[in-house]
């Protein structure tokens, strides 16, 4: 298979066999019937589970294909990412990571250094966290395009660094989805995700991941994952297999769409800061075509409005766009991102996460409500 549809649509099904289906169901249990020593693929339930297993086989096709990359599924993206970090990293290590990326990071900062883990961070654009590497560095983790500023960073130049130090690797993938990047292709140790967004794209699975090519990491992630039970649900688990299968058209529509609302918004007036990576103007765009693959530079647009009422007058008035949290799906969604706090943005922020809509149909809708809100302001 070398086609990314045929990939997605293919990934991770078992062999063909006569009257069983193409992707079984759901295996629900909490343990399995064990003679012996326990040395067989399923001894418990939060060890292993068959629907895990072509999950997990899946995801490493499209993050890594042809290759014997290992994932491991976890009940949420932050999971996931926890379970790199603490799986990693002990007292006395220092760790790089992102000052601008997903906003519940700080407070995983702040429980790495309660555990003696030095840490440093700097923003994603312009590669700053090479500044702050040094030979003491464990682990380095990036996040590009960053949420939800949109950064993007060099992953190929971040981690022939880091390496050159003996410094591990993470990226967060989730914006990008394996179709738009593969970090182990650009030399990351760990590619992480939360599957909740694009990977599975209908807002109603929370589920995270990790792949490595290196199965001693991978190793250590499972164990981590067996510690602390942050296991997903078979059911979770299979609906996400399933809803691989249109990965790549919600993906290249959703990509489309965003760079046509993008260039769209470009010219108004009210709005600032505009940015995508897929417009020719945006400061990552050059990087970004350079190391994102197929022209998939994702489905957020992030802008700013002039205040807080005005971008709530926004919100407001979008009729096929739900004011709602997460991105990816297939239906569009908006926030103003500073009312979690935990953002470094303007009261006006906007993140945009474009869905499978008729594009002329949604563009119409925000140019239309945009009219309205700003109407306001003016009035």
């Amino acid at each position: 298979m070398t086609g990314d549809g045929t990939r997605a649509v293919r990934a991770g099904l078992p062999e063909a066999e006569a009257y069983e289906p193409t992707l079984p169901g759901p295996v629900f249990a909490a343990h399995y019937h064990l003679p012996g020593d326990p040395v067989g693929p399923y001894t418990y339930g939060r060890d292993a589970n068959p629907t895990w297993s072509l999950l997990e086989r899946a995801i490493s096709e499209l993050e890594s294909p042809g290759t014997d990359a290992e994932t491991v599924v976890f009940s949420s993206g932050m999971g996931a990412i926890s379970a790199v970090l603490l799986s990693q990293l002990r007292q006395g290590d220092a760790a790089v990571l992102p000052s601008d990326g997903y906003q519940l990071l700080p407070a995983l900062v702040e429980r790495l250094e309660g555990y003696g883990v030095t840490v440093r961070t700097a923003p994603t654009g312009e590669d700053a966290q090479l500044a702050v590497l040094d030979d003491r560095t464990k682990l380095l983790w990036l996040e590009t395009p960053s949420n939800p500023g949109l950064d993007v960073c060099d992953i190929r130049r971040l981690a022939e660094a880091a390496h050159a130090r003996g410094t591990l690797v993470a990226v967060d993938n989730t914006l990008a989805t394996p179709l738009g990047q593969r970090p182990l292709e650009l030399g990351a140790d760990f590619a992480v995700a939360s599957g909740t967004k694009a990977l599975t794209g209908h807002g109603d699975v929370l589920l995270g991941y990790v792949t490595c090519r290196d199965p001693r990491l991978a190793a250590q992630v499972r164990a981590w994952r067996k510690t602390v039970g942050a296991i997903p649900g078979p059911m979770e688990a299979w609906l996400a297999h399933r809803s691989l299968a249109t990965l790549q058209l919600r993906v290249d529509r959703q990509a489309a769409t965003a760079l046509a609302l993008a260039e769209a918004l470009r010219d108004r007036p009210e709005i600032t800061g505009l940015r995508h990576p897929g417009l020719p103007t945006d400061p990552a765009h050059r990087l970004a075509a350079g190391q994102m693959r197929g022209g998939r530079f994702g489905c957020v647009v992030s802008f700013t409005l002039p205040d807080k009422e005005c971008a709530e007058r926004f919100l407001d008035g979008l009729r096929l766009v739900d004011d709602a949290t997460s991105f990816g799906g297939v239906r569009s969604t908006a926030e103003r991102r500073g009312r979690w706090g935990g953002d470094a943005v303007p009261e006006g922020f906007i993140r945009f996460s474009v869905g499978a809509e008729d594009p002329d149909d949604l563009i119409a809708d925000v140019l239309r409500a945009l009219d309205a809100a700003c109407a306001a302001t003016s009035g």
